[in-house]
């Protein structure tokens, strides 16, 4: 059978998941700083500036995110911040993730017990 790339699937890896979840969740708030914070609180890692750029840059290039400069900010010493927000096929590719995520939970039986952490 001959494949066709437009029907081959197209994963995320896990970093740039994360990064979407979390360019969604702060929406006009979305800069690496923020981006960084949100990541490290919610997986309880610290994630380096490097670890955030790169799926970043990688999003932009699939065309699920798109980046534009900030005005100018007194706190930054009138320089201006990388701001982030997901593109239409960004939102559409995060929806598809969650659908993907909760698919393949519900056919997992649940955890035996003595694998679950105390």
């Amino acid at each position: 059978m001959i494949s066709n790339k437009e029907d081959e699937m197209r994963l995320l890896t896990r970093p740039e998941e994360l990064v979407l979840i979390a360019v969604w969740k702060l929406r006009q708030n979305a800069y690496s700083v923020t981006i960084r914070d949100f990541l490290n609180r919610i997986t309880g890692k610290g994630w380096s500036f490097g670890s955030v750029y790169d799926p970043l840059n990688r999003l932009e290039k699939k065309e699920l995110l798109e980046s534009y400069d900030s005005g100018p900010t007194k706190v930054r010493g009138g320089r201006a911040k990388r701001m982030y927000r997901l593109t239409a096929a960004g939102l559409r590719e995060l929806e598809d993730v969650k659908s993907l995520q909760l698919a393949v939970w519900n056919e997992v039986p649940e955890l035996a017990p003595e694998f679950q952490k105390a």
